[in-house]
């Protein structure tokens, strides 16, 4: 019976230069191109000191929150006073149920809820995507308002000033998705 003898493991000291650091992250898929970080336990094991942040444009989280607020105050106000809001902007209700402008407030709350859950996060991806979708709804609510003015034959001074409010919020969404996404500047 012949008995081998196993090697002592010999502990590498290259952990703590910084080449080999740099390279196991490479190898490991942790910084990209681009230098952002993506989360990952490996990444907290080999010491992300840049809490996976990102260059925030300015004015970003000031318009994510003054834009939960509005949607939160209008869906609550169309949600419990419909026949008042609608009167007060000018709607002829032209058969249209009280229930089609809880709906509405409803969808509007709904749409808060995404928004307000944004407002505290820092992925990149859950920012771009509910900036996305709020530009969405305020192109839809634009092309909507438009054609339903088109088709009474009247441009009203409210409804005017919705437009115009609409075309504005869902540009300046546009914009803050657009340099959320753009890579940065390489110094």
């Amino acid at each position: 019976m012949s008995v081998e003898q196993h090697c002592p493991l010999v502990k590498k000291h290259s952990q703590s230069d910084l080449v080999s650091r740099l390279k196991s992250r490479r190898v490991l898929g942790m910084g990209t191109a681009d230098g952002e970080f993506h989360q990952s336990k490996i990444s907290q094991m080999l010491g992300n000191e840049f809490k996976f942040a990102f260059h925030e444009p300015f004015g970003l989280r000031f318009w994510q929150f003054m834009s939960a607020l509005t949607f939160s105050a209008l869906g609550l106000l169309t949600l419990t006073f419909p026949r008042s809001l609608g009167a007060r902007l000018d709607m002829d209700d032209g058969g249209i149920c009280v229930s089609a402008h809880r709906l509405h407030g409803a969808a509007m709350i709904s749409i808060s809820l995404i928004l307000w859950s944004a407002v505290w996060t820092m992925e990149k991806v859950i920012i771009r995507w509910t900036l996305l979708s709020e530009t969405c709804y305020l192109v839809v609510e634009f092309l909507v308002t438009l054609t339903a003015s088109a088709d009474r034959d009247v441009l009203s001074r409210v409804t005017a000033v919705q437009l115009v409010a609409f075309g504005l919020s869902a540009l300046l969404s546009l914009f803050y998705y657009i340099q959320v996404g753009r890579k940065p500047r390489r110094v």
